[in-house]
């Protein structure tokens, strides 16, 4: 079974509520359909009836919850907590009223906020920064967690490497040249991302163009040190660097080049050393391999609240959705 597959029938097992704001969008009705007919989750749209009417006309929307913030007896709520939240840098009730009846993303966080939804799922027609700009004053983020990031759940088709063809790669959409330990501290999150989502041991490999000191670059030592820093801070992870990709997934290569390496050769979560690299390194997985690329996914806010690309498809929608709601679970 896919594993896109096991997420559904995860997320069913349990529904959560998951709020679609971008009610703009005909991919977020087509999407909802789907996931309702399925059962995956329950389904709040962020919008009016005129919207619903217009851009969902033809599809099946049963069940569907439409939240107008114009209308809402939970706005004055809503207005009374983001002032509260946000008191600090000066907002007045005038300002939180004109964000929220306006910006209806702020209006799918605060529902999160307010525990009126589970988690929240957007990005179909909003930049990253969009999406993420609400959750991180709102919402802030997780206990124990130094910093939000990114990652791609990968399924690779007939391929023996990984957890049967299924990865996470990261981080390949928010920080773009992280620290040393802001690397460990990817890898981190990545590991407890893959453990809960996929249910298998993460072996996290910290990539790099040098497979334990094969090339001396300050790029390669930045890659040590926060391999370094991981084992320091994650003693019951298998964890090693650094690596080239074939060192840390192909078994044969693993074995010559990292001998000693319980995570060489058998890595299913990668963690690479920039955006650039990280980036390209998924797109050329998923164009060239056909491999199914779910994400950008968050990790490391308070809930669940996950991005899209703007490329993405009804079924991408439907896909993250599913992954937010077993992040629910898991919450």
């Amino acid at each position: 079974m896919a594993i896109i597959d096991v997420l559904k029938e995860k997320a069913k097992a349990d529904k959560k509520t998951i709020v679609l704001p971008e009610s703009e969008d005909r991919r977020t009705y087509e999407a909802a359909a789907k996931i309702l007919k399925e059962g995956i989750a329950d389904i709040i749209l962020v919008g009016t009836e005129e919207d619903v009417k217009k851009n969902g006309e033809g599809l099946d929307l049963t069940g569907i919850k439409v939240v107008d913030p114009a209308t809402s007896d939970r706005t004055a709520a809503y207005i009374d907590k983001l002032v509260e939240l946000r008191s600090k840098k000066g907002m007045t009730p005038e300002q939180a009223k004109e964000i929220l009846l306006n910006q209806y993303l702020y209006y799918g966080v605060m529902m999160v906020k307010m525990g009126d939804a589970d988690g929240m799922v957007s990005g179909a027609c909003h930049s990253t920064a969009d999406t993420l700009r609400p959750c991180l004053q709102i919402l802030k983020t997780k206990p124990g967690t130094k910093l939000v990031s990114a990652f791609f759940l990968m399924e690779v088709p007939n391929c023996e490497f990984g957890e049967n063809g299924t990865f996470v790669f990261a981080d390949c959409g928010l920080n773009q040249d992280p620290t040393p330990e802001e690397l460990a501290a990817i890898a981190a999150s990545s590991a407890e991302s893959f453990r809960s989502l996929v249910g298998a041991e993460p072996k996290v490999a910290f990539l790099s163009h040098s497979t334990k000191g094969s090339a001396k670059h300050a790029l390669v030592d930045k890659v040590v040190e926060a391999t370094k820093i991981a084992k320091e801070q994650n003693p019951d992870l298998k964890l090693d660097g650094e690596m080239q990709l074939d060192a840390a997934i192909v078994p044969s290569v693993g074995a010559a080049k990292a001998p000693d390496s319980d995570v060489a050769g058998k890595a299913n979560v990668l963690i690479f050393p920039n955006l650039d690299a990280g980036n390209i390194g998924y797109k050329l997985v998923q164009r060239l391999a056909k491999a199914e690329a779910y994400g950008p996914v968050t990790q490391g806010i308070a809930a669940p609240v996950n991005d899209l690309s703007r490329g993405c498809s009804a079924d991408d929608i439907v896909g993250v959705v599913a992954i937010t709601a077993v992040q629910c679970q898991n919450k």
